[in-house]
């Protein structure tokens, strides 16, 4: 097994950063409607910066590992910066080829943090078209 994909495993096993998100500044529920994965992330953000974060899920070990894999690069960063990562950004993070069976399962994590931001500024959610960069 390459290292990237023992790495994906290790996340699955052992995620970082989950938790039920009590007090948090914003929480915000998605899902996969394709295949039933669901992650729902607690956001902690001050000076519009994100100070902590937290996340529930279930489902296969691409979305879980995902948004574990995601969650480590999350704190200390703006929220404008997030809210320019695109699909590559995240494809860079996992380091394994996504097909495109499994495309939203790697991106549930992306979809659900910018809508939680979106969430916390008044605005209302975006496509994952919108949210991932699908479109470009």
């Amino acid at each position: 097994m390459d290292l990237y994909a023992e790495n994906i495993l290790d996340h699955y096993r052992d995620p970082r950063h989950k938790g039920e998100g009590g007090r948090a500044s914003v929480s915000k529920e998605e899902d996969n409607p394709s295949c039933g994965d669901r992650l729902t992330v607690h956001l902690w953000i001050e000076n519009n910066v994100i100070e902590k974060i937290e996340w529930e899920g279930v489902g296969c070990a691409i979305s879980q590992a995902g948004m574990s894999i995601f969650s480590e690069e999350l704190e200390g960063k703006t929220t404008e910066e997030i809210l320019k990562l695109n699909k590559d950004d995240i494809y860079e993070l996992l380091g394994v080829p996504i097909g495109p069976r499994r495309f939203k399962c790697a991106l549930l994590c992306l979809h659900t943090v910018k809508n939680a931001i979106r969430k916390y500024e008044g605005k209302d959610s975006q496509s994952w078209l919108e949210t991932v960069g699908l479109g470009e």
